[in-house]
């Protein structure tokens, strides 16, 4: 690698830490303080860096939530992504009934980060236009789960695959919700298996 490359990669791993630490310490700062209480002074101070050098990477705290939320909302993608290729109705009962339970548990844990996020999603257009970004990208993938499912005689033929999709998902984010303000009184398990048994019930054949 020449001199100019070798610069040029090291600034970029330069950049690369710098926003990491930003991230790193703006959701430390969101988890404390809250989404509306929370300042870009103080995410800058707890990364240990200038505001010029912060206001290169994002132009305030909105978008700093924004990339937050990718990040924490990819590991809930990565459970909507599990394989869905059932043969029976029997197995896409399981196959569902399991996504629900890891979807609504991985809430749970990031109970901290969701409630910042719940509040962003309130208090910035940005941030709400974004949860509506993430909310079509989980709809379009189950309703495509459902299609599947429709081309393989597992689901009924009358229905329309993204209206069932949207109800699927907007049951599942209720729940969700609930779990992130800790206003639940059944278990996960015993959530996802309701949730299931009514979702599949009115959607799959015998």
């Amino acid at each position: 690698m020449n001199p100019s490359n070798q610069q040029a990669s090291a600034r970029k791993q330069r950049s690369l830490k710098t926003r990491a630490k930003l991230l790193g310490a703006a959701r430390d700062v969101f988890i404390k303080h809250g989404f509306q209480k929370a300042t870009i002074t103080q995410i800058i101070k707890k990364a240990e860096t200038g505001y010029g050098t912060a206001y290169l990477h994002f132009t305030g705290k909105d978008e700093i939530l924004i990339h937050l939320m990718d990040e924490v909302m990819n590991q809930f993608y990565a459970i909507a992504q599990l394989p869905f290729h059932p043969q029976t109705k029997e197995e896409a009962c399981v196959m569902i009934e399991k996504q629900a339970g890891l979807f609504l548990e991985m809430a749970n844990q990031e109970r901290a980060m969701m409630q910042v996020i719940e509040e962003g999603i309130r208090l910035s257009d940005d941030v709400n236009l974004k949860w509506k970004e993430i909310r079509e990208r989980f709809i379009m993938h189950i309703s495509q789960d459902i299609v599947y499912s429709q081309q393989n005689g597992l689901a009924r033929q009358d229905v329309d695959h993204i209206l069932i999709a949207r109800g699927w998902f907007f049951a599942n984010e209720m729940y969700l919700w609930d779990i992130v303000r800790n206003e639940y009184s059944h278990s996960v398990g015993e959530i996802a298996r309701n949730l299931t048994a009514m979702y599949t019930g009115g959607l799959y054949v015998e």
